[in-house]
């Protein structure tokens, strides 16, 4: 996208580095680090939605079970609070990429996200926890002609498999849902992607856990996972946990199980909120049934409205650093941000003038098949789900559910999906992950320019089923 005729370095000058989730009064107050040795049935390590979610379903399943979680800083800080707020029915990244990779599945991982969403809005309602949650559904936007195609075809496809609740809509009418001059075609979900608020989600989670009993313990890295006896050991800098199982949401961060950690390579995403919009900018938009929006490029943004009518922007560019590291400097990236902007103005021009609150940034758990993968280690005694590669806010639930099922040695519905059962590619070790990464981004540009053609190098990863996402 070309830039607008505003700077946008200057809707940009006074932003506040930081995520605009987490800036916020009713942030809770950390709770204590861990001190001494500890002792649980179950340990749970990491505080994001993963974690919370699998402490959280194992008290719904056995009130009685004894659960401590550690948290490296506090319940929502990392990806979990930086999110877009998209929480999608969606298991597998969409059900395209569900039905290339495991299509005599794809019904009944439909049907698994479904129910999750569902179990997601009860638990919402059942625990009281208030995250602005609206079920409005997501549009995939062309903005490019060959991506119309596309789209038509996707909506023809999703049809013939079943996949229920998708509609086109030509430009007239998205652009009577939502006003760009940008937009050519769209592609509804109406009912399958709900739109709210990261980190009240993470904050409710924890709330609802701590009155079920778990004890959580922030400000408190797990440094070393050992077997000890018939459970595990996990060290801190001031103490040690003891338990019979444990269950890891460490995701981006590097695994304690050191052999997952080529599965994984930590990207970032970026993102700006802008101010809050008057009802004569509103207006000017549209927008008037909220739904989440993302355009259909390789280099994709997304974008919604929050519950005080800003528009947060995200995405186009994915930052991965020479060796994978997951560091606080990381976080920011001025070039993006000036580039987002521009890209926004260009979408929206209608809003020439508004300015930017808020910019941040955050690390992504991308795995090479675009989905969650799952599996135990230590002999049964702990279980991980990981790779979510940017849709865990709705997905995390389901893979707590099946690290527990695994921790319990049941088979499920869930457990024996091949889904389950089998693993991603792992990425190669360095310098040439870098440079694939680097050379598969600069096909991913190429593709978007040419028409969406995708060339040699991709065509041969789709063959191998290695991708590269956010």
């Amino acid at each position: 996208m070309a830039p607008s005729a505003m700077n946008p370095a200057e809707a940009l000058s006074d932003a506040t580095p930081r995520p605009y989730w987490l800036d916020d009064p009713a942030r809770p107050e950390a709770l204590p680090a861990l001190v001494g040795d500890e002792y649980s049935d179950l340990l749970v390590v990491g505080g994001g939605y993963a974690g919370l979610w699998t402490a959280l379903r194992a008290k719904e399943r056995d009130p009685g079970r004894d659960v401590v979680l550690i948290e490296a800083q506090e319940a929502g800080w990392a990806a979990s609070g930086r999110n877009g707020g998209f929480c999608a029915a969606s298991l597998t990244h969409g059900w395209a990429n569900g039905h290339a990779r495991w299509p005599a599945e794809l019904t009944t991982l439909e049907e698994l996200g479904r129910r999750n969403l569902d179990g997601i809005e009860a638990t919402l309602a059942r625990h009281g926890i208030d995250c602005d949650f609206e079920r409005t559904g997501e549009i995939d936007v062309a903005t490019a002609p060959h991506q119309v195609n596309e789209l038509k075809e996707a909506a023809e496809e999703a049809a013939s498999l079943g996949v229920g609740g998708h509609e086109f809509l030509d430009r007239d009418a998205l652009r009577a849902e939502v006003d760009s001059p940008t937009f050519l075609a769209g592609l509804w979900n109406r009912r399958g992607v709900a739109m709210l608020h990261p980190a009240k989600l993470a904050w409710g989670l924890k709330r609802a856990c701590l009155a079920l009993g778990v004890r959580i313990y922030e400000h408190t890295p797990g440094t070393e996972l050992s077997s000890r006896g018939c459970g595990v050991a996990v060290r801190t800098p001031y103490g040690r946990v003891f338990a019979r199982h444990a269950a890891l949401g460490t995701n981006a961060f590097p695994s304690l199980v050191k052999r997952l950690r080529p599965y994984i390579a930590p990207v970032y995403d970026y993102a700006l909120m802008t101010e809050p919009l008057t009802a004569e900018q509103l207006a000017s938009v549209g927008w008037k049934r909220r739904q989440g929006l993302s355009d259909s490029a390789n280099h994709f943004h997304y974008f919604r409205l929050t519950a005080d009518h800003r528009i947060l922007w995200g995405g186009y560019d994915i930052v991965y650093r020479y060796g994978g590291g997951v560091r606080a400097e990381y976080d920011h990236h001025p070039a993006t941000y000036q580039r987002l902007a521009g890209h926004f103005f260009r979408c929206f021009p209608q809003l020439e003038g508004v300015r930017f609150s808020h910019t941040w940034g955050g690390a992504i758990d991308t795995c090479s098949r675009f989905s969650a993968f799952f599996g135990t280690a230590h002999g049964g005694r702990v279980a991980y789900a990981m790779g979510f590669t940017g849709l865990g806010v709705g997905a995390t639930r389901f893979g707590a559910d099946v690290m527990l099922d695994l921790l319990a040695g049941e088979r499920t519905e869930r457990t024996e999906l091949e889904m389950v059962r089998s693993k991603p590619l792992p990425f190669p070790p360095e310098p040439v992950r870098s440079v694939g990464i680097g050379i598969t981004q600069w096909a991913m540009t190429r593709a978007d320019k040419n028409g969406g053609r995708r060339n040699l190098w991709l065509k041969a990863l789709d063959k191998a089923g290695l991708g590269f996402d956010s």
